[in-house]
């Protein structure tokens, strides 16, 4: 476990555990993750051997015929799990379909996950109950949901603050750039947390930012920072400085982690038609399990006792995602609104008649 401290320009990502396992010195971050130790940083590396093992399981689900459709995480652990565990348990998070790692770490119940993908319930869980707000599927709209969250904790006097998960391709909309707008007038205590994982669906990210995403922030005056986001230290150490700039009334803050999908964007996808296969294995090679592995060496029995959990936790997550039962039809008008509503009972009337026709 050697120590190296190298000099970093403002274009290079934060590092602190390179590739090859081997621990970066860095001044300013150093301090941020000073409580980190070995064991610490074990208990990360065993949350993203779960969320993949559990990630792996929900793709071969899918492909199985369980689960109608499931957004894979594969290669982004680090970036999620280092910035969810930097946040307290009052803070509120906004996500976008893939943030399935953040959302365990949130303590969101396994079974929770598979509900909207399995198609048995709109929603996936109850988010007052995480502190996590359920996945959004139009690209860039919880950045807007975060935003005004952070503004209320603001008016409520509360020091919590909001994060809002996204993609690469997520900046190009105007959602996102709306919403960094009002966060930077209003100063609201809210991080934005773009994963850079090279690829919006089929389109190279090179194709819609010629300089690196976090340039974009500050025209806006919001700070940012890129991060090497398959370092799980380097991603803790951003987001700790990030929420506390956040919560002492510093403002939004950008964070760029710089990562990859190993993947498929979902699975109706198919990257072999458009990935380069040696781009691929060159990211392969920045594992964010493996660099983490090399550095802590564990023993042969610990890895056995993490790779048991992750086994547990993917058979939970199968037996709970197939004993899931299809909810009865007319459920679909439930919870629409909070109180009567003449248009949708009669919507409901005509659709209780539409169904009795087929028992005839």
């Amino acid at each position: 476990m050697s120590t190296t401290l190298t000099a970093r320009t403002t274009l290079d990502p934060v590092q602190l555990i390179d590739p090859h396992g081997v621990r970066q010195g860095d001044e300013h971050y150093d301090p941020l993750v000073a409580d980190i130790t070995d064991a610490r940083l074990t208990a990360l590396y065993e949350d993203m051997v779960i969320v993949r093992r559990i990630d792996t399981e929900a793709t071969a689900l899918q492909r199985q015929g369980e689960l109608g459709l499931w957004p894979p995480l594969l290669g982004q652990e680090a970036a999620q799990v280092g910035s969810a565990r930097a946040l307290r348990a009052d803070d509120f998070v906004f996500s976008s379909y893939r943030e399935n790692g953040v959302a365990y770490c949130r303590v969101v119940e396994l079974v929770d996950l598979a509900r909207a993908w399995r198609g048995t319930a709109a929603s996936g869980w109850d988010p007052f109950s995480v502190n996590m707000a359920t996945p959004a599927v139009i690209i860039g709209a919880q950045t807007l949901h975060a935003t005004g969250y952070a503004v209320g904790c603001v008016k409520d006097g509360v020091d919590s603050v909001s994060v809002a998960y996204f993609g690469d391709g997520a900046t190009s909309q105007g959602d996102v750039n709306e919403a960094m707008v009002f966060a930077a007038s209003f100063h609201a205590p809210v991080v934005f947390f773009c994963q850079n994982n090279q690829w919006a669906i089929s389109e190279p990210v090179g194709l819609q930012a010629v300089r690196p995403i976090a340039d974009r922030a500050p025209g806006f005056g919001i700070p940012s920072v890129r991060v090497d986001g398959n370092d799980v230290l380097a991603v803790t150490a951003v987001t700790r400085e990030a929420v506390e700039r956040a919560r002492s009334g510093g403002g939004p803050s950008f964070i760029e982690a710089v990562t990859y999908r190993m993947g498929p964007h979902t699975t109706s996808d198919d990257p072999t038609r458009y990935v380069d296969p040696l781009q691929r294995e060159e990211w392969a090679g920045r594992d964010p399990l493996a660099r983490l592995e090399a550095y802590l060496g564990l023993s042969e029995s610990e890895q056995q006792r993490i790779a048991a959990r992750a086994d547990e936790a993917a058979h939970k997550f199968r037996t709970a995602c197939t004993s899931l039962v299809d909810p009865e039809p007319l459920s679909l008008f439930d919870h629409v609104y909070a109180t009567p509503h003449s248009g949708l009972a009669r919507q409901r009337s005509r659709y209780a008649a539409y169904l009795e026709g087929f028992e005839s």
